[in-house]
């Protein structure tokens, strides 16, 4: 499973024309699910996220997780994330889930969070999404269960 977190001050993501999540300070992560991907990927994310040490604290220095800071989480799912473009110009797509993996893992997680407390908005899982964020920082960290990167 793949995440990248990005830190900011809002986010929001549209289909069409509607508004489907929208969050102030927090966390944006956009979210792909592997071929591959075992519920010890999803326990890795699901840890690793909410307790990055990427907020500041009162003297300036990122060390506050976002369950210390207390912002949201928007979740956005993002098969693209593993897309593979070393063979050629067109990406290939092999190791993302299928879409029935996909959501099953993507819906867990959100899950996951929300248990935890967090307030977490979505995406449209499968649909045409515009995302739109205000980077805070920029602070932005790739995150592999398979600790690839």
């Amino acid at each position: 499973m793949r995440c990248v977190v990005q830190r900011v001050k809002t986010a929001k993501v549209n289909v069409g024309e509607e508004v489907t999540g929208e969050i102030g300070p927090g966390i944006l992560a956009l979210i792909g699910v592997s071929t591959e991907d075992t519920p010890a990927d999803l326990k890795y994310i699901a840890e690793k996220v909410p307790n990055l040490r990427i907020f500041d604290d009162e003297n300036g220095v990122m060390n506050r997780s976002l369950l210390d800071a207390g912002g949201a989480i928007l979740a956005v799912s993002q098969f693209t994330l593993y897309g593979d473009a070393r063979g050629g110009r067109r990406p290939s797509y092999f190791r993302a889930a299928k879409p029935e993996k996909a959501r099953e893992m993507y819906e867990q997680l959100i899950a996951v969070w929300r248990a935890l407390g967090l307030r977490v908005e979505t995406g449209r899982f499968r649909a045409e999404m515009r995302v739109s964020l205000v980077n805070d920082g920029p602070v932005t960290i790739l995150l592999d269960s398979e600790k690839a990167f």
